[in-house]
């Protein structure tokens, strides 16, 4: 069977983006756009020089196949290795139609992450607190950077609400898909029956945007500031370093306090109001692609409830995929979290695949 047209384009432009990479009139503009494309394209070309080496080789393996005088011991290995190769041909070729899917513009992104105790009192905030432990820990087996910016606690040491900037390679890429409810079922440790109490929190993973992605005009923002306070609004802060932005077009509202310089906590809530207003925008340009059609692994709304965590059953179960995993200690501990992101990226890629079929 012939490659598809398209493949051979591809290997084509791969083939002439290394002429123009080589030439010496080309532009510095030009040569860092041309360098990009030949990036992106590179996999794709090293992917269908792999299937054309593999249906030479098929088509050596039949013809060799087709001599009656052939020794029937080498048949027998002949007949093994084509049927290797028939099977290996469209695992092939299924991988160069993932390379070809479009890319989220997002994926290579840095993101913020926030999480906010939902219902569930006291609960809440002790399931918050674990979610953002949890997203720590991974981040650490990642190697990525894992900065806290903001942290609202509750009386027993649980999470109203907390933020941090996560630092790394394809970050938004992997965390894309933890932004939902998240729900918990438990028994709290204040729980004098033994019974077992349901709690959520939300997740909400947000690109990082840089200014080239969303432009704040100063007309467009009101900042205002405030005194700094602690647990049950005692004065933590003696000068008005709290900062609080409203974006007046979208009447996003962003506050921080954590830092004791008012710079610092306006440049902190600047960077969370801008990934809030890209991440708004993503969200609206996706709502216009979709509006006939519900993703497989979800809708990214805020409200969707998308896991649940049952310590009574040690289980954890993803309701997009109807995926359960009976090893919860080292889910909240990060080390089995990639076994939910890999099977969420694979069914994203299947449903997308699917729609250009």
């Amino acid at each position: 069977m012939p490659l598809d047209p398209n493949f051979e384009r591809i290997v084509s432009r791969h083939q002439e983006l290394s002429s123009l990479l080589s030439g010496a009139s080309v532009s510095p503009e030009d040569y860092t756009k041309y360098a990009k494309e030949y990036a992106e394209l590179t996999p794709v070309a090293d992917a269908v020089a792999e299937v054309k080496r593999a249906q030479a080789e098929r088509d050596d393996l039949t013809v060799m196949l087709s001599d009656p005088a052939m020794d029937g011991e080498m048949a027998a290995m002949a007949r093994d290795d084509l049927a290797a190769l028939e099977t290996r041909l469209p695992e092939l070729e299924h991988r160069i139609r993932l390379a070809l899917l479009p890319k989220d513009a997002a994926d290579e992104k840095n993101a913020i992450l926030e999480v906010r105790a939902g219902t569930g009192g006291d609960e809440a905030g002790l399931f918050a607190g674990d979610l953002f432990g949890m997203y720590q820990k991974y981040a650490g087996l990642q190697g990525w950077r894992f900065e806290v910016m903001e942290l609202s606690t509750n009386d027993v040491g649980g999470f109203r609400e907390a933020t941090a900037s996560i630092t790394g390679r394809n970050v938004f890429a992997r965390m894309k898909f933890e932004s939902g409810v998240h729900r918990v079922q438990r028994v709290p440790s204040t729980e004098t029956q033994g019974r077992i109490h349901t709690s959520t929190a939300t997740v909400a993973v947000l690109p990082e945007a840089e200014d080239v992605d969303i432009e704040i005009a100063d007309k467009d923002i009101r900042i205002d500031v405030f005194r700094s306070s602690g647990p049950g609004g005692q004065s933590v802060n003696t000068t008005d370093s709290a900062v609080r932005i409203t974006h007046l077009p979208t009447g996003i509202v962003v506050s921080q306090q954590d830092e004791k310089s008012q710079h610092k906590n306006k440049a902190k809530a600047l960077k969370i109001l801008r990934a809030r207003i890209y991440d708004a925008e993503r969200a609206r340009v996706d709502a216009e692609r979709s509006a006939n059609r519900r993703g497989q692994v979800g809708t990214g709304d805020r409200s969707e409830r998308i896991r649940t965590y049952n310590f009574p059953q040690g289980r954890v179960s993803d309701h997009r995929i109807n995926l359960t995993l009976y090893k919860i200690d080292k889910v909240v501990t990060g080390e089995a979290l990639d076994e939910f992101i890999e099977a969420l990226t694979a069914a994203d890629q299947a449903e997308r695949l699917g729609q250009l079929e």
